[in-house]
């Protein structure tokens, strides 16, 4: 199964860059086949070891069937439709676990049910959080790599860095150990999976994307006119990696990180103020709020843990 994924993902990445021309039913396919083969062979694993988890999986092939239509009938349609046929095929593997897969004559399963092993998965989605900070890293690199070195790209370059390491910094220095082990103590794991793990971590990994292109837009430009477009990415992809960061730790530790609250206020003051600066000079604004608010949550982290 692993192998077979493997090469699904590699058929998968080749496509990629043309899954809107003419490799549409390639990246269909192979997106279908690495989400519903690897779901049919765990069904196969557990008809004989766990009737439980043997239905659960039963239902998400069901689910996953349904999807595979949009994503197959969208690789053979055009752009516009092939957009709204992948649409709908991303909402039905969204919403499913929400809906517990529930299946016609098969009912819905319960979180309960979900024998999540909370470490693997919380280790699992922190490199996803890592992967995701390094290709932007690498995006970063190869956009600055193109230009001239002014004073201008060298200050979009160094800011997007070090709004990179202030990502890394807010996820892994305050939230993760403590989200991992209240993760691992929990009595329903699949519930804490399901919102913390699956669903708020969208938001925390669109805003690493939305921020890269962001400094992808400030270094291309970065001593020149700004526009609205460059100023809402900018300010957008922070502020939807500070929700996503605040949604994970009030779902995983019931606390509310009132430094991420500031931070997004900040954010909201900063983006008026911004058509007065460059594209350089309003990304190292914002980088410098997203390093006040990771050096604010690790100082009071670090105060709570004293006092304990």
């Amino acid at each position: 199964m692993l192998l077979s994924v493997m090469l699904a993902g590699l058929v998968l990445s080749i496509s990629l860059p043309e899954a809107f021309e003419e490799r549409g039913l390639v990246f269909g396919a192979a997106f279908s086949l690495i989400q519903l083969g690897r779901t049919l062979f765990t069904l196969w694993a557990f008809r004989r070891h766990n009737p439980t988890h043997f239905l659960t999986f039963l239902r998400i092939s069901a689910w996953f069937v349904f999807s595979s239509i949009f994503w197959l009938a969208g690789g053979f349609s055009d752009d516009g439709a092939r957009m709204a046929f992948w649409a709908v095929a991303i909402v039905i593997e969204v919403a499913s676990p929400s809906l517990g897969f529930w299946t016609p004559g098969l009912g819905r399963s319960a979180t309960t049910d979900w024998d999540v092993e909370a470490a693997h998965m919380a280790e699992r989605c922190a490199l996803f959080v890592i992967i995701a900070l390094g290709e932007s890293i690498l995006v970063t690199g190869a956009t600055a790599a193109r230009l001239e070195l002014t004073s201008g790209v060298l200050l979009a370059f160094v800011s997007a860095f070090v709004a990179s390491v202030a990502m890394w910094w807010i996820y892994f220095d305050t939230a993760v150990e403590r989200a991992s082990h209240r993760f691992a103590q929990s009595k329903d794991t699949g519930r804490i999976a399901r919102l913390a793990y699956t669903y708020i971590h969208l938001p925390l990994v669109a805003g690493i994307v939305v921020s890269a292109v962001g400094d992808e837009l400030a270094l291309a430009h970065p001593s020149g006119h700004i526009n609205v477009e460059t100023i809402a990415v900018l300010v957008v992809g922070p502020g939807l990696y500070l929700v996503g960061n605040l949604l994970f730790r009030w779902a995983t530790v019931a606390v509310i990180p009132w430094s991420h609250v500031a931070g997004l206020g900040a954010l909201t003051v900063l983006a008026p103020l911004g058509f007065a600066m460059t594209p350089a000079t309003f990304s190292a604004a914002v980088s410098v709020i997203l390093v006040g608010v990771a050096a604010s949550e690790s100082i009071s982290l670090r105060r709570t843990r004293a006092v304990a």
